[in-house]
């Protein structure tokens, strides 16, 4: 038998294996890639080619063109990769969860069968999603790329930037629009970067050294069968494919999480000052408590996404309750890695340090409050939707009653009165994050409930929760003293 063959059948395997054991085997895989020793730097394809060997893009894949077409294991996978390393489990879950899932759930069966088997080799391409633009970031009815047809398909001209794996994505999936007479159509369109797909600049991110960001110019001539049927030709189906990237964020913090608790108080119990390690002090206790709060917090978002959603379907019936998944995971993920830091002192800020990977933690974590929407935006528009469902009623009352956040409000003694006001911009901002830690914590008793959970701990987890709930109440307060005229 050849290689080649070897490797197929390889890969066979892995399609029919027990969840326990494909895990196992990407927790095995995972091991090289462990972020206090694997070079800061653009993920070589061999290395990637090592990863797509073990299965990670399998549960994205449909049983009938090789993969697992597992949900749970979309999750399981990147909470895996993001405990070793973080930027490597972002790297998977961008070509999963923005990239291919869109080809899965509404590309014809001509653009699968040319591009999915690729997918479930064991030496596997990479795909990225390509819509922001130099000029139009979150509002997405700015994009200029544009679409026509021509003899054979569609001429797709524009360009691109910060797209994750700008320079090395073999596939794209691009957003493009035409306006004509009767207004203006989005497309959405499978190319290959050999179609026209070109980078013409790179970016040098502060963090996530495995993923490269450029600039992509694009004149590309596409078949017709690469135009993939996501809708009415408006906007809306876009809300699908971003959710899906930050419902995954809920495992990507757990698993990330779990290891900066982990290490940071092994870091703090061998760290002696005078004849004590840094443990016994309070204040370091504090800290301590906070990064496993939000290991706590997280395992429960991550929970939520697990048991009650479903990657593989319309996420936008949860779009209020994943806008408060990616607020909260990447909240808690920035600060975490702020507590870890702090405590490692002068060692937290040497990359490379022997004794921690704080310093990398740090700006490896500290955009994904900014990317795939930023928090402030998402905190509006969580905010937004919960008003608008609320016609004549408080919005305190409204969070007591609604299903996402009501059991949270009586069980840890909430008061969200503070929200019932007229709600200028600002106040938007700040009530969306409220609404996203009042989410979080009714999760967090969910999680308790059903994954029988120290109860010790949840409470512990929930504490942290209502003080950031508290915070909001005292930002509500500064935004009024400071406003012009007061």
């Amino acid at each position: 038998m050849t290689e080649a063959a070897d490797a197929r059948t390889s890969v066979a395997v892995l399609a029919s294996l027990p969840t326990e054991e494909f895990v196992a085997g990407i927790e095995a895989a995972a091991v090289r890639f462990d972020a206090a020793t694997y070079p800061q730097r653009e993920l070589p394809a061999q290395d990637w080619a090592g990863l797509t060997g073990a299965g990670v893009l399998l549960p994205v894949l449909p049983v009938e063109y090789g993969g697992r077409g597992s949900h749970v294991e979309m999750c399981r996978v990147v909470e895996v990769l993001a405990e070793r390393n973080l930027a490597v489990a972002v790297h998977t879950a961008i070509v999963t969860g923005l990239a291919l899932r869109p080809v899965v759930r509404w590309a014809g069966e001509e653009t699968k069968r040319e591009v999915l088997p690729l997918f479930a080799a064991p030496v596997a391409p990479t795909a990225g999603f390509a819509s922001t633009e130099p000029g139009c970031g979150s509002a997405m009815s700015g994009l200029t790329t544009t679409f026509e047809e021509v003899e054979g398909g569609y001429r797709i001209r524009g360009r691109k930037h910060w797209q994750a794996l700008s320079a090395t994505a073999s596939w794209w999936v691009v957003v493009a629009k035409r306006d004509r007479d009767g207004g203006r159509e989005y497309g959405w369109f499978v190319v290959e970067r050999g179609d026209g797909f070109r980078t013409s600049q790179r970016y040098e991110a502060l963090g996530l050294k495995v993923i490269d960001y450029g600039v992509n110019d694009i004149d590309a001539i596409v078949p017709a069968h690469r135009r993939i049927d996501v809708g009415a030709g408006d906007l809306s189906s876009m809300v699908d494919i971003y959710l899906s990237g930050r419902a995954l964020i809920g495992a990507l913090a757990c698993g990330f999480l779990r290891r900066l608790a982990r290490e940071a108080r092994a870091y703090a119990d061998a760290r002696r000052v005078g004849r004590s390690p840094l443990s016994a002090i309070g204040f370091v206790r504090h800290r301590l408590e906070a990064v496993d709060a939000a290991h706590t917090v997280c395992a429960a978002l991550d929970h939520y996404v697990r048991t009650r959603l479903d990657l593989t379907a319309d996420l936008t019936p949860a779009f209020p309750c994943i806008q408060a998944v990616k607020i909260v995971a990447t909240e808690l993920m920035v600060s975490s890695a702020n507590h870890y830091q702090q405590l490692a002192g002068g060692e937290g800020y040497r990359n490379g340090s022997p004794t921690n990977i704080a310093a990398q933690a740090f700006l490896d974590s500290r955009v994904f409050t900014v990317f795939d929407g930023t928090n402030d935006l998402l905190g509006q528009q969580l905010a937004q939707h919960c008003l608008d469902r609320s016609p004549g009623r408080s919005l305190s009352a409204f969070l007591a009653d609604w299903e996402p956040t009501a059991p949270a409000v009586p069980a840890h003694g909430l008061d969200l009165r503070f929200l019932d006001r007229e709600l200028a911009q600002e106040h938007l901002v700040l009530a969306g994050r409220a609404i996203a830690y009042t989410f979080a914590a009714a999760r967090v008793l969910q999680w308790a409930r059903e994954s029988g959970a120290d109860a010790d701990r949840a409470r512990r987890a929930a504490a942290f929760l209502r003080a950031d709930i508290d915070r909001v109440r005292v930002e509500f307060d500064l935004l009024d003293d400071l406003a012009p005229g007061s």
